[in-house]
């Protein structure tokens, strides 16, 4: 009899007890030995080894990882036999351990573990803790944990004896009676946000850093040595982050699987093709029996009728499961087509699941019609209906007769026809690799950042404004005198002059003492009589623009002296932007070349310099109330003190007193 070797599909066990007849099948032809029952097929497995592991899980349970699961068995301390095998949803896994043992005929303890995890453990003539060390396994691993390290777990809980592997299943289920244990490895999905975090992290931490650093120092001067700090930090943050994110992304791979063989992969379709070039009917050994030798024999039949008869040839029936895990991760066509190649013989492959139930037919090289076969079939032949799903054996002996009768009826062709090439399973050595951490979604991160950083930077300039005006409405604040030439308006609001008047007033006023230089004096008094004496009339209506601007330049004039800045000259271009010490000949129009030596702050003298047609457009222009809302030059417009601004502080002194008759 040829050998047989096989596999099932993954589905967990339940605990529906299978009929009996699945376990006895008859010899599917009188001349032949009668074949063996799954349980006398794995109990002749074990007398080989004490560790089987079947060939239908190659991406998740290579065959190669057998001496690790003998490795752990001998430290049970008692004889350990170990079966891994496809999940089984029509099989019990404790009636299967039973009747393993009953033909093995060896006391010890008895292991199934189905997938990935440890499904059932019966100890037979030996003392074992077998249900609190399976329960430990459940609770304490995650479910992506692995079989090696499920199958470890179990030993270690089993070598601690009954009482202590009772207190650990114990205390495993309330720990983890709600939360389960956290998952071991990450997927393709969670390595897709790993690899967007670090594009975002990679250009918006060092883009905020310099736009953050580049808004807090608009305005102001400073050492260069000082300039170079942020740019520092951000390539140092650069730096960090792209040496760091490898460390803390180190995942590779997403499962506990091992990469397969060559030779592992194609174990399966070998034994299949093997089986089907001495018997076109191939029953997976590992499987329950869906065929009694009644059904067996009336399949032989009309298999035979059907290669004899016209247009017709062979039929080969695999009822091997189809599982994700396998070869061709599932795919029956995939199966089909490789059982072919392997056979080397042109036919109707048929590949019937004994777990599930489902039926597929594929064409290769005969003269069928393969429109036929692929619309015609009916689903309640190739899936099932309820009355599939109830049945054990999924009625897979009356249907498959049912197909034999619809291919005796499917139309013949001229030439052969075959199905197409169907695509290509994953490779089982990228199947479980993860991508690289630099690939994927990092590069739509690294333009996520950078609008990151761009609305973060906006987030925290619109933030500082306001707390800055909320500030400056409970206590007086005046601008700092780097920052002026940068922050003050050239039309300004009345709103914007009379809160900076007061504001300038008031803190002036605070600062001034006693002691102070009778010169410094003057400037105050002289702001202090533009108000009539009260700051506070300098926020109500009824003062005009060219009075508010010159009580800021006085109040900042004396700030500036007590500072011991030069305080004698304020900006002629747009008195706002502060004292000043420097003269300089600007163009104060932008038709013709009509120049005036004005003082101007450091800024200002910048664009006289290199850009002599930027000045008119920085001039301070304040409205003419004989213009309506028109703007001119602030020293057009007024008759007042403003006018001597360009002459000096003393100058603009002088004149507040004149016009307020004071001597």
């Amino acid at each position: 009899m040829p050998a047989v070797f096989a596999t099932a599909t993954p589905a967990h066990a339940t605990d529906t007890t299978r009929d009996t007849r699945a376990a006895t099948a008859t010899p599917a032809r009188a001349a032949d030995p009668a074949p063996v029952t799954q349980a006398a097929y794995l109990a002749d497995r074990l007398r080989e080894n004490p560790v089987h592991v079947t060939d239908q899980l190659p991406r998740e349970v290579p065959r190669s990882m057998a001496p690790d699961f003998t490795r752990l068995a001998k430290k049970t301390g008692v004889p350990t036999y170990v079966l891994v095998l496809p999940m089984l949803s029509s099989t019990d896994g404790e009636q299967l351990l039973g009747a393993v043992h009953d033909r093995l005929g060896r006391d010890g303890l008895y292991v199934l573990i189905e997938g990935t995890d440890v499904a059932e453990a019966r100890a037979y003539g030996v003392r074992a803790p077998t249900d609190a060390a399976v329960t430990v396994t459940r609770y304490e691993l995650a479910y992506d944990a692995g079989p090696l390290l499920s199958f470890e777990r179990f030993v270690d809980v089993i070598a601690q004896g009954e009482e202590k592997a009772a207190s650990r299943a114990e205390a495993a289920r309330e720990r983890y009676r709600d939360d389960e244990p956290a998952e071991m490895y990450i997927g393709p999905s969670d390595r897709q946000n790993q690899s967007f975090l670090t594009g975002i992290l990679l250009t918006g931490v060092p883009l905020s850093i310099l736009l953050l650093a580049a808004y807090a120092r608009r305005g102001r001067t400073g050492k260069p040595a000082l300039r170079l700090i942020a740019p520092g930090a951000a390539l140092l943050s650069t730096a960090a982050i792209a040496l760091t994110a490898p460390v803390v992304f180190d995942e590779t791979r997403s499962s506990a699987a091992r990469p397969p063989t060559p030779a592992e992969m194609s174990a399966r379709v070998e034994r299949v093709a093997a089986g089907l070039k001495q018997d076109p009917v191939y029953a997976d050994p590992e499987s329950p029996r869906v065929l009694d030798a009644r059904q067996l024999d009336r399949l032989h039949e009309r298999i035979r009728d059907f290669r004899r008869s016209d247009g017709g040839g062979p039929v080969y029936v695999s009822l091997v499961p189809q599982t994700p895990e396998s070869e061709s991760a599932g795919d029956a066509d995939l199966f089909a087509a490789a059982v072919h190649a392997k056979v080397g013989e042109d036919g109707v492959y048929v590949v019937a699941d004994p777990d599930d139930g489902t039926i597929d037919v594929l064409n290769h090289g005969l003269r069928l019609d393969s429109s036929h076969l692929s619309f015609d079939l009916l689903d309640s032949l190739t899936l099932g209906d309820s009355r599939v799903d109830e049945a054990d054996d999924h009625l897979l002996g009356e249907r498959l007769d049912r197909l034999m009768t619809f291919l005796d009826e499917t139309p013949r062709t001229d030439r052969p026809q075959s199905e197409p090439a169907p695509a290509a399973a994953p490779r089982a050595a990228d199947e479980n690799t993860l991508p690289a951490l630099y690939s994927t979604d990092f590069w739509p991160g690294l333009f996520v950042g950078a609008v990151a950083a761009l609305l973060l930077t906006g987030l925290a300039a619109g933030t500082t404004w306001i707390v800055r005006g909320l500030l400056r409405r409970r206590s007086p604040v005046p601008e700092s005198f780097d920052r002026m030439p940068f922050t003050a308006p050239t039309a300004p609001s009345m709103s914007y002059l009379r809160r900076t008047a007061y504001n300038e007033l008031t803190v002036l006023s605070a600062e001034f003492s006693p002691e102070d230089h009778a010169r410094d004096r003057e400037r105050l008094d002289a702001a202090l009589l533009l108000v009539d004496g009260d700051p506070g009339r300098a926020r109500r209506p009824g003062v005009d623009p060219g009075t508010l601007v010159a009580v800021i330049v006085l109040a900042r004039a004396g700030r500036a002296a007590l500072t011991g800045r030069p305080s004698n000259l304020c900006c002629g271009v747009n008195p706002l932007h502060g004292p000043t010490g420097d003269r300089h000949h600007v163009r104060i129009s932008a038709e013709g070349n009509r120049r005036r030596l004005l003082p101007v702050c450091a800024p200002c003298r910048d664009v006289a310099v290199a850009e002599p047609g930027g000045i008119p457009g920085r001039l301070l222009k304040l409205p003419d109330p004989t213009l309506g809302n028109a703007r001119l030059p602030y020293y057009d417009i007024t008759d007042g003190p403003l006018t001597a601004v360009p002459d000096g502080i003393g100058r603009l002194v002088d004149r507040v007193r004149e016009t307020a008759g004071v001597h």
